[in-house]
């Protein structure tokens, strides 16, 4: 998820276990929306569950039994089947605790638990909530609102697609899986302790293919595809897991203010997009002959729709316009048609919200970035204008390009089911 600062702030201080406890996981249940032209929008009964680096652990040979950053801890893993057997892993029931809560189809996640700083990361789970949902979107649209009025200079309330498994890893040695939130991956290719729920003995780096469709706060926000020359997760060592290396880590952003509409996209009325309140997010991907060709971002907000920024300046978001951004790494690892070949594939939709202790978030919100200066994303000063940062995504729908959103100037056939309006908390 963007730059390597990433690491200082996803730090969520109890690493996962692989065995299971008989401590219960209770996911939040998740409406979203499956459409097309034909048949309009289908509730689907999704659920969310939270990144297994959340999980409580016991081991009685090991506090941790390793840390972000690192391998697994080598006196309770000598090896795979013994790290299984010393790391035992609760289940969440309390999932309010760590500031999730769900309502329909409404998500609100809270940087703040019970406990102090929980900073959440949550993956969509398909019905049944054994698997990963994986979402195939080339030819296809994704839709979702979003309230970000409570994410000041600093913060970022993410919702991005990680080439993840569908059963998160789940086997002999990672009896959850999916169920508990194991498997991640993205294109900054961290070392954890676990890969694929397994524990990491050899201390590899985990890459895969990531496609941040959101990555935002109030005052300024980016879309970035981020691609991989090794599809599906990939263990790096070296020089692989680095900037050169097989996955792109930069990405090829797509950010209004950066490209010079300095007013479009702000906490305003005199903004094209008034991030006070609450607005839907359309980001498309229409393909030729079953190839990615372009990203389009729209946004609709009080029924009217808002093509994207600079547009008519930048052109289209391509390849030829991420080749005019120098967005090399990108173009040298596969490009529009890469990123598009990983949403065949399948990616698992995943949403956090985080500040940034070593850089500030300045790389999404400061300098050419943004509006905010190179302090105000310091968490000492971000909890001095809002004391309670959070974030809610509601409302998220997929299917076919013009089928999950509507504004008051265009036609929109009416959902099979239907549901609740935005309700921001």
């Amino acid at each position: 998820m963007a730059p390597s600062t990433l690491v200082a702030s996803l730090l969520f201080g109890l690493a996962a276990a692989q065995g299971l406890s008989n401590k219960p996981e209770v996911h939040p249940k998740l409406t979203t929306w499956k459409c097309t032209t034909a048949g309009g929008c289908k509730e689907q009964k999704s659920a969310v569950v939270l990144d297994s680096m959340s999980h409580p652990i016991k081991s009685s040979v090991s506090k941790g039994c390793g840390d972000w950053g690192k391998g697994a801890d080598p006196t309770a893993c000598p090896d795979q089947a013994t790290c299984a057997k010393n790391c035992i892993m609760d289940g969440i029931s309390d999932y309010e605790s760590l500031g999730v809560t769900t309502s329909g189809g409404n998500l609100n996640m809270k940087l703040y638990g019970k406990n102090g700083v929980s900073s959440p990361r949550l993956y969509l789970l398909a019905e049944g909530e054994k698997e990963y949902e994986l979402l195939h979107l080339v030819g296809k649209e994704f839709t979702f609102d979003v309230d970000v009025s409570k994410l000041p200079c600093g913060m970022n309330g993410a919702l991005y697609l990680s080439e993840m498994e569908a059963k998160g890893g789940q086997g002999d040695l990672n009896k959850g899986g999916a169920a508990y939130g194991t498997g991640y991956c993205d294109a900054q290719c961290y070392v954890t302790p676990w890969v694929n729920g397994v524990g990491n003995i050899k201390g590899e780096g985990i890459c895969c293919n990531e496609l941040d469709i959101w990555e935002a706060n109030a005052r300024s926000t980016q879309l970035a595809p981020h691609t991989c020359s090794k599809p599906g997760l990939y263990r790096c060592n070296g020089d692989e897991c680095g900037r050169t290396g097989v996955c792109d880590k930069n990405g090829c952003g797509n950010n209004p203010y950066a490209n010079g509409e300095k007013s479009y996209y702000g906490p305003s009325a005199s903004s094209k997009v008034d991030t006070s309140k609450p607005f839907t997010v359309v980001t498309q991907f229409p393909s030729k002959n079953g190839t990615l060709t372009e990203i389009v971002r729209k946004y609709v907000q009080n029924g009217k729709v808002i093509e994207n920024a600079a547009v008519k300046a930048t052109g289209p978001f391509n390849d030829a316009y991420c080749s005019k951004q120098n967005a090399k790494t990108f173009m040298d690892l596969g490009a529009m048609k890469g990123m598009g070949e990983s949403l065949d594939r399948g990616m698992v939709l995943a949403m956090s919200i985080w500040w940034d202790e070593g850089g500030f978030m300045t790389w999404l919100d400061s300098g050419n970035a943004g509006p905010c200066n190179a302090t105000e994303g310091d968490p000492k000063n971000i909890v001095k204008v809002q004391p309670a940062p959070a974030v809610v995504f509601s409302q998220i729908k997929w299917g076919d390009i013009g089928s999950t959103f509507k504004s008051s100037t265009r036609k929109h056939r009416p959902a099979t089911h239907p549901h609740p309006g935005f309700h921001g908390q």
